[in-house]
């Protein structure tokens, strides 16, 4: 081991994993016990939870009051199938992706609902693509927040005003952290287990009023199964299912996860809201962002500080000496610094995402306290200088 001395200050929660994410400051099991287990969903008591849930998002979020929002199946994954098996195919449909979750949505499209009119524009990690190239009077696919890279929108802006197709948008870890610019939005999906540190398996499906239309006037040339419904009758009389929408949940939702993300909102609102829940993910993200400004042996994977999440914040390494290295052996080095943190018991799953280029994914969420994230970054850069003086010991 190295005779490196160790950093003083270690973090007090050492979760930075991107999903599921930590729970909020001061969260305990006794939070829950007001839960309505036991109970069925569809009794007064699990309808008025379920409700809540749905009307504290909408202030919170500020989502525009003559949208849809419903609790869904599946976890962001069910509600973005969702939306794509229920709503794509009435015209072309640009695809979006910079990296892996995007990248999913492309072959779930080309290769499952088999669309022939499919445009992917894309780019590579750390990279976004080109904006500009969006055909906006098309369906337009994208996620907010890459979550494997690090890389995000900046604003609403390159959506225009006047188009013609729906714009879906996976916003799973950047809803709660970022300003989302509904008006641009059709649909807007996330789960609960991101930015709220709530628990898996729930996903959020938010609708405008566009969006409503084009379910209501469009029935796909496929089948759906139960889960995906959101509409009942044929032809002109093909009506959205208003009751998803007001906690009459699709299938049976876990009354106990819907507890612990009813207290994630209720702790939202207590620190500000959204503003405030923006406020700590970017005082987060300034820890990393001061850090890496102090070094030259590592770097953000993203490219343009203007596209930089403040959530899932990618990193990369860029000492000549490890860059030097194959690309197996740097992604075993990688692994080494994380595998040393989590031994030290300093930081739990930085690694980066499978399909990512080697280095650490360090979740910013507004659940994380900024005095973590700067106690995580001097012990990162401990393991670093430890693991590299061991590969020189053993050349």
């Amino acid at each position: 081991m190295s005779t490196l001395p160790r950093p003083g200050q270690r973090p007090v929660d050492i979760s930075f994993s991107s999903g599921p994410c930590t729970k909020r400051p001061g969260w305990s099991l006794e939070n829950l016990k007001d839960a309505a287990i036991g109970r069925s969903h569809r009794s007064k008591a699990g309808k008025n939870k379920l409700k809540s849930a749905i009307d504290l998002t909408r202030g919170i979020l500020k989502v525009p009051d003559d949208y849809r929002i419903a609790i869904v199946p599946a976890s962001d994954t069910g509600a973005v199938e969702m939306a794509l098996w229920s709503l794509l195919g009435e015209r072309g449909v640009d695809m979006v992706a910079w990296e892996s979750f995007g990248a999913g949505w492309v072959s779930d499209v080309c290769n499952q609902l088999k669309l022939d009119d499919v445009s992917k524009i894309d780019a590579p990690y750390g990279e976004l693509p080109d904006l500009h190239r969006i055909d906006f009077n098309r369906d337009v696919v994208f996620t907010w927040n890459g979550t494997t890279s690090g890389v995000r929108v900046p604003n609403g802006e390159f959506i225009p005003d006047d188009r013609q197709g729906l714009t879906i948008c996976d916003a799973t870890s950047a809803v709660f952290a970022q300003e989302l610019a509904f008006d641009k939005l059709d649909v807007v999906t996330f789960s609960w287990q991101k930015v709220l540190g709530g628990e898996a398996a729930h996903g959020m499906l938010i609708l405008s009023p566009r969006a409503v239309e084009r379910l209501e006037s469009y029935t796909p040339p496929w089948p759906l199964p139960k889960i995906f419904r959101l509409t009942k009758g044929e032809g002109e009389n093909r009506k959205l299912i208003e009751g998803i929408f007001e906690g009459a949940t699709i299938n049976t939702p876990s009354m106990l996860c819907v507890e612990d993300y009813l207290d994630a909102l209720n702790w939202s609102g207590s620190i500000g809201g959204l503003e405030g829940l923006i406020g700590r993910a970017n005082r987060n993200y300034s820890q990393i962002d001061n850090y890496v400004a102090s070094q030259k042996w590592i770097d953000f994977l993203a490219v343009d500080p203007a596209t930089r999440s403040n959530t899932s914040v990618c990193l990369k390494i860029v000492d000549p000496d490890i860059v030097a290295l194959n690309a197996g052996d740097q992604a075993k080095f990688a692994k080494s610094i994380c595998a040393l943190l989590e031994s030290e018991g300093v930081a739990l799953d930085i690694g980066s995402y499978r399909d990512a280029p080697a280095g650490f994914r360090i979740w910013t969420g507004a659940t994380v306290e900024a005095s973590d994230v700067g106690a995580l970054m001097t012990w990162l850069g401990w393991a670093f200088e430890t693991q590299k003086l061991a590969i020189k010991a053993a050349a």
